[in-house]
């Protein structure tokens, strides 16, 4: 069976490779790869760090194992593991760390599965064959039926808060990282940034969509939009100052509809005006980043949006991000501010002014400028909160579509073979 399943396996690329950090692990792995038919001097000793610094040099495999335990930032790591893989290589993560909240966002970053130290025979073997029956999946879609659609809203509480930063960036990361065609919809049609941000003319094509809905569809989307990369294309607009926007809103309703087609994912930068105006254009969104700041005004509209959003979109994830913060140069503190809007901040993202001047400067998106920057970091886990939030939702309203908690049970995560339970999140 398993010279079958070998034989599905793309290119000249090696089958498998494994990256472990103690000989304890490597022992229960290599009779398992033996019996697969792999090599057993694919099983090399060092960490998720090893698998970076030899994969930068050679072809990454097919399916890759890596040991997350001397990680101190996994998903960070991750991120760095997935600008050296090849594409199509199934990941599968291994650690110590019992956590659910780590496991979905590892599964948010492209991970295949993460198994629990110490290891089981059983479980390794379960998780490759599960890997290897990946290249046996029909392509095209026969099995799948068409994508689902994400669409995510960023809306700032305030002016200033670094929302259109935000936006660029999670645009850029879904993209280029997680290789998602990607749709940004810049809705402050007079003075927004989403264009000059990425170095790019907006263009007349939300000023003509606007102008004229119903000449909106597949072909005008083709037209209109300005391509960023490969995987990203934008609209945006620099709307004379001097005219008022006169819609009703149906073209931007009109445009996220076309974007379903043609799109993985759709990011809107939406000012608290259009969100006020325009409350139809969340009828479709699935997450809301709202981006705030560590001060009185921004806790006070924070309050007020998150209330106004569980009565216009209690359909909608909402994710709030505390943006430039300076430990110590807030009006209030993380605790009072917590405290004030009644949940936890799901994000810290630190200020960083020498990065953000830099990005400017490269014409560049602050993430794609300042790669090793922690506030970069921090936007990456917040593309991971979003994408796995929008998982979540997916799996809860698709017919047999599993969540990620029932995924937890179908594969049997930290609980295969008599290991500890798997802790539920704490609410």
């Amino acid at each position: 069976m398993s010279a079958s399943l070998k034989s599905g396996m793309p290119g000249n690329r090696d089958a498998f490779a494994a990256y472990l950090c103690d000989e304890t692990a490597l022992d229960v792995l290599r009779p398992v790869i033996i019996e697969l038919g792999w090599p057993p001097e694919k099983c090399n000793k060092g960490g998720l760090r090893n698998a970076i610094q030899s994969l930068s040099v050679s072809a990454s495999p097919n399916i890759l194992m890596v040991d997350l335990s001397e990680s101190g930032d996994p998903l960070n790591d991750i991120n760095a593991l997935a600008e050296v893989c090849e594409p199509g290589t199934v990941v599968i993560a291994i650690g110590q760390v019992n956590d659910v909240r780590l496991y979905r966002d590892l599964l948010a970053s492209g991970i295949h599965d993460y198994l629990l130290k110490p290891l089981s025979a059983n479980a390794l073997r379960d998780a490759l064959t599960q890997a290897q029956a990946v290249f046996m999946a029909p392509r095209g879609g026969e099995e799948e039926g068409v994508k689902h659609h994400v669409s995510t809203a960023v809306i700032g509480t305030r002016g200033g808060v670094g929302a259109s930063t935000l936006v660029t960036s999670l645009a850029w990361i879904f993209s280029t990282e997680k290789r998602m065609p990607t749709a940004l919809l810049d809705l402050d049609v007079h003075f927004g940034t989403g264009a000059l941000t990425l170095d790019l003319e907006p263009g007349r094509g939300l000023t003509d969509a606007i102008d004229n809905p119903s000449r909106i569809d597949g072909l005008f989307i083709e037209r209109a939009m300005i391509r960023a990369n490969d995987n990203l294309a934008i609209l945006s607009a620099e709307a004379p100052v001097n005219q008022p926007l006169m819609t009703d809103g149906a073209a931007f309703m009109q445009l996220q509809e076309e974007f379903k087609h043609q799109f993985e994912m759709t990011v809107l930068d939406m000012p608290r005006n259009m969100m006020i105006n325009f409350p139809q254009l969340l009828t479709d969104v699935n997450v809301i980043v709202l981006a705030a700041e560590m001060s009185l005004a921004s806790a006070r509209d924070t309050i007020r949006i998150l209330s106004w959003l569980k009565t216009n979109a209690p359909h909608s994830q909402v994710v709030v991000v505390a943006n430039k913060v300076q430990p110590g140069a807030g009006e209030i503190s993380r605790t009072d501010f917590e405290a004030s809007i009644e949940r936890k901040i799901d994000v810290i993202i630190p200020f960083d002014q020498k990065a953000a001047t830099n990005a400017a400067k490269l014409g560049k998106t602050f993430v794609d400028a300042n790669g090793s920057a922690k506030a970069s970091a921090a936007i990456k886990q917040l593309a991971a909160r979003v994408i796995g939030a929008s998982e979540e939702d997916e799996g809860d309203a698709a017919a047999g579509k599993k969540s990620l908690l029932g995924s937890l049970d179908l594969k049997g995560l930290l609980a295969k073979k008599k290991s500890a339970p798997v802790a539920e999140p704490a609410e």
